[in-house]
């Protein structure tokens, strides 16, 4: 082929005079002459090529711990492929675990560590229903084990690896491989009291006694509390069916079966969940999930009553009437809005509200007073949520028979 070709570059080549045009043609027929050198085999051109499947990336952050009897993988899902092109579709999971051969030498929990073990693949989770698994790019996936095999293999090591296909003809690389050790885990708590406060969600348990294979707790060392927030607007009580704008996330720890949340706002939904935690050696496992308690905290609680309510009787003084007038403390409460101020002519009796609007400030000016009566005033607070506080203690006024009005007098 090579003589084909540099007779085909000679007549290419021909001409009369070294002009700018005949150089110009030199140059292209020099590239062409290449070209065919390049694309010569044997003295036929190659067959064409099938295109290459699309490979993912590699998985690299493969983690696995141990929640109740299961362990729960999380990765990152690859999104390119390892030529950095985008995948067109989300590709399917491959799931493989070995239990790690016992004897003492199985090393601690380092991520990437080769394992002696025959991995066998137990989970396939197709491309269509992988975004169930999925939050922000992360697949979240719990591998229920058998108890029978939980507590055979209790304290030996599990190794989890996984690979991701966008074909059927060629898989990603392995992962990179997560080990965890796995201990009978405590039962789940099932009886989580709650009681709402105007400042608080207290919650209470029964501590666990026994294994979820039934045998004693060897050593319980406290519990962890974990608390999740519904979407706005929803009448669902159903957790399992509720939408989460904050997903469950650690509250808090107690050394008790008690915890108190501080931490709350009204008119909002929350989940709690509760984990007992065990202790084996270096190692910690907490237990399933109790069952959830869902709150949907309002605001019923009523302010404190105002104090230091004080009601004075001014004299008429040139174009002002004579009037009473009352002042009082103004409401620690955070969320207080206002006040009203009822007027009586009973001791005992709350008597008529004076005010149509919410008061703003603490004072009052009683307008409609009458020469010769008493009155007898109380103050209420009232919050955002319209909670009215129960009436402060009761002051009272003596207006006098004369000086009431003078100018009015015949």
């Amino acid at each position: 082929m090579e003589t084909r070709n540099s007779a085909r570059l000679q007549t290419l080549l021909q001409f009369k005079k070294p002009d700018v045009a005949s150089k110009f043609e030199i140059r292209i027929s020099s590239f062409i002459f290449a070209m065919l050198l390049a694309l010569s085999g044997c003295g036929t051109p190659g067959d064409p090529q099938p295109p290459r499947p699309p490979i993912p990336a590699v998985v690299t952050d493969l983690a696995a711990r141990q929640v109740g009897d299961s362990v729960v993988l999380t990765f990152t899902l690859p999104k390119q492929t390892v030529e950095g092109e985008k995948l067109e579709a989300l590709p399917d999971v491959e799931i493989f675990r070995a239990f790690v051969p016992a004897g003492g030498q199985a090393p601690r929990i380092v991520a990437g560590q080769a394992v002696r073990a025959t991995l066998a693949q137990v989970y396939t989770i197709p491309s269509a229903v992988v975004d169930t698994y999925l939050t922000e790019d992360r697949i979240r996936f719990a591998d229920p084990l058998k108890t029978a095999d939980i507590a055979s293999h209790a304290g030996e090591q599990m190794a989890y690896m996984v690979r991701t296909r966008a074909s059927k003809r060629e898989a990603s690389a392995d992962s990179n491989r997560a080990l965890v050790r796995v201990y009978p885990v405590p039962e789940s708590i099932r009886d989580v009291a709650a009681t709402v406060t105007e400042t608080s969600v207290e919650l209470r348990w029964t501590p666990p006694a026994r294994t979820t294979s039934g045998a004693p707790i060897a050593s319980l060392t406290g519990y962890r509390i974990y608390r999740a927030e519904a979407e706005p607007g929803q009448a669902e009580s159903d957790p399992a069916k509720m939408k989460l704008k904050v997903p469950g996330e650690l509250l808090g720890v107690s050394p008790t079966a008690a915890y108190r949340d501080a931490q709350i706002e009204f008119e909002k939904t929350y989940l709690y969940t509760v984990r007992s935690v065990a202790q084996y050696e270096l190692d910690s496992v907490e237990s399933a999930d109790s069952q959830p308690v869902v709150l949907m905290l309002k605001d019923i609680f009523a302010p404190a009553a105002p104090k230091n309510v004080v009601a004075v009787y001014v004299p008429a003084t040139g174009e002002t009437p004579a009037h009473v007038e009352l002042s009082w403390s103004i409401s620690p409460e955070a969320d207080a809005t206002g006040y009203h101020v009822y007027r009586s002519e009973e001791e005992g009796k709350a008597g008529t509200r004076m005010t149509r609007e919410l008061l703003p400030t603490p004072t009052f000016r009683d307008m409609s007073v009458t020469a010769g009566r008493g009155y007898i005033y109380t103050v209420t607070a009232v919050d955002r949520a319209g909670n009215e506080s129960p009436p402060s203690a009761s002051v009272s006024a003596a207006v006098p028979n004369s000086g009431v009005n003078e100018r009015d007098k015949p």
